[in-house]
């Protein structure tokens, strides 16, 4: 596990890719989210760390929209950057830190089995849902996009 400048923690991996990685990547549409102190400076870090934008073939596409530095790969995007976390709050989730993003065919439905399986529901859309596990690890489902 590592941590950014911020305190964001995140973790890498390397080793071999599953088989038929491309294939699996595209059918489990997910992103994650970093809300962080500073999105452009974080792009920066993130981007040095992981090459991203470097103009090989499979890197991401980095920009700027609307207050957010976004990342796609493919087309599709798979990351987004936003600023307005504070370091030191007393509440983890307004700190520094990721956000995984599942895509899934019945929100609701995760979100009854989150509860089931004694996690608890943070909030519950339509289309989204804040999760947190039972050991305290949030996350969000969303509705699977069809392509």
């Amino acid at each position: 596990m590592l941590a950014d400048r911020d305190g964001a923690t995140f973790g890498v991996w390397e080793g071999e890719l599953f088989t038929n990685w491309r294939t699996w990547r595209r059918a489990q549409l997910a992103f994650i989210r970093l809300h962080t102190r500073d999105a452009f400076d974080a792009a920066i870090f993130y981007g040095g760390v992981f090459d991203w934008a470097s103009g090989r073939p499979g890197c991401v596409e980095v920009q700027y929209e609307g207050e957010e530095v976004v990342l796609r790969s493919g087309g599709d995007v798979v990351a987004r950057i936003e600023s307005g976390a504070a370091e030191s709050a007393p509440d983890p989730t307004v700190r520094p830190h990721w956000q995984v993003h599942f895509a899934v065919k019945d929100v609701a439905a995760c979100a009854r089995a989150a509860e089931q399986h004694g996690g608890s529901v943070l909030s519950l859309g339509a289309d989204e849902a804040v999760l947190r596990d039972n050991e305290g690890a949030q996350f969000t489902v969303t509705s699977r996009r069809e392509r």
